[in-house]
C-alpha cells in the first residue's frame, strides 16, 4: 500500500483536494474529523481535557471558544491538551489503515504533517498550496475569523514556501476547481499505473 500524506495551510484548499482523492476512489483519513469525533457529543476524550481544562466540554462536545482561550498563547496548556489528543489520533489513524490495508494507497490528509513530525509516516508528501493573497482572503472570509486569529494560527504552521520545498507533488489550488481535480486525477493515473508495474 502506498500512503500518500496530504498537507496544506490554513485556506489552502486541502480539505477541497482530499474530497477530491476520495472521488477519485482512494480513502482518505481525515485526522481533522477524527479530532472533532473524539471531542464532539459522546467524544471518548471529553472526561479527559475536563480534567485538564474545567468547564470546557458540556453536552454538546467541547467548547472551541473555551478550549481556544485557554491554549492561544499558552504553549504549556497545548503541549497537555496535544498528548490527549495525539496519541487518540495515531489510534484512529491505526485503525483506518488496517481497514484499508488491501487497497493499493490512501491518503493521511494530516494537517500538521510537517510540524508534528508525520513526514516520516508516508511515501508521498503531497502539498496544497495557493498565493499567499488568495489564502489571506479564503481564511477571513470565514465566520468568526480575524486578521489576529489568522496571524495566530499562520504562525504555529510551517510556512507555505518551506511546505512546498519538501513537498514530493505539490497541487495547485490557486486555480479554477476543474483544474485541480484535473490534478489529481492525473496523479491518481499516474501512481496507480506505478504501483502496478510493481
Amino acid at each position: 500500500m502506498m500512503v500518500i500524506g496530504l498537507t496544506g495551510s490554513i485556506g489552502m484548499g486541502k480539505s477541497a483536494v482530499a474530497r477530491m482523492f476520495a472521488a477519485e476512489g482512494v480513502p482518505v483519513f481525515d485526522a481533522d474529523a477524527a479530532v472533532h469525533g473524539l471531542q464532539g457529543p459522546g467524544g471518548r476524550l471529553l472526561e479527559s481535557i475536563e480534567a485538564l481544562f474545567p468547564g470546557s466540554t458540556g453536552p454538546g462536545g467541547i467548547d472551541r471558544a473555551a478550549i481556544g482561550q485557554a491554549v492561544f498563547g499558552n504553549p504549556a496548556a497545548l503541549a497537555a491538551l496535544e498528548r490527549i489528543v495525539h496519541p487518540a489520533v495515531a489510534e484512529e489513524r491505526r485503525a483506518f489503515l488496517r481497514r484499508n490495508r488491501a487497497r493499493p494507497m490512501v491518503v493521511l490528509d494530516i494537517p500538521l504533517l510537517f510540524e508534528k513530525g508525520g513526514a516520516g509516516l508516508v511515501d508521498l508528501i503531497v502539498v496544497a498550496s495557493a498565493p499567499g493573497w488568495m489564502q489571506r482572503r479564503r481564511v477571513l472570509a470565514r465566520p468568526g475569523m480575524t486578521l489576529e486569529k489568522f496571524r495566530r494560527i499562520d504562525k504555529l504552521q510551517t510556512p507555505d514556501h518551506v511546505k512546498r520545498q519538501r513537498a514530493d507533488v505539490i497541487v495547485d489550488t490557486g486555480v479554477q476547481k476543474h483544474e485541480t481535480r484535473a490534478q489529481i486525477r492525473h496523479l491518481v493515473t499516474c501512481l496507480r499505473a506505478q504501483l502496478r508495474r510493481y
